[in-house]
């Protein structure tokens, strides 16, 4: 399960730095793909058999639907590995797509590993925040 947040600077050849735990846990050669949602992006990484699991999920939808998916999930997955410092080089085409400036952020998220811009970032959070605090209002009828 990988668990936490860091911050950090993109290198200038567009390497993140994973910490060892979550390098242990992803194996020797892992996927960064495109994120989940559609408005505030991210790269996510994950290991090959998470990358499996969820290939295995999308072809057993609807054919529409799954097609969908494998041209945002799958068809932009690259396969990597980290160097000797822990870095991990995030294809340029994942790093335009989720507006990947200098600052970012890197947070475990249970079966996955996210990778976001920090401004991005921040406004996604904020946005949470604000939705979450509204629904707990109306849950509790204030």
């Amino acid at each position: 399960m990988f668990t936490g947040m860091t911050y950090q600077s993109l290198d200038a050849k567009g390497r993140v730095t994973l910490s060892q735990k979550f390098r242990d846990e992803l194996g020797e050669s892992f996927y960064v793909t495109s994120g989940f949602d559609k408005d505030f992006k991210c790269v996510q990484i994950m290991s090959a058999k998470q990358f499996d699991r969820l290939l295995s999920q999308i072809r057993e939808l609807p054919a529409r639907t799954a097609l969908r998916l494998q041209y945002i999930l799958i068809s932009p997955a690259t396969e990597v590995s980290a160097n000797a410092q822990g870095r991990v080089q995030i294809p340029q085409a994942l790093r335009d797509n989720a507006n990947l400036k200098k600052d970012i952020v890197v947070l475990g998220m249970d079966t996955r590993v996210e990778v976001w811009d920090k401004d991005v970032y921040d406004e996604f959070m904020n946005k949470q925040m604000q939705e979450s605090f509204d629904d707990a209002l109306e849950l509790l009828r204030l």
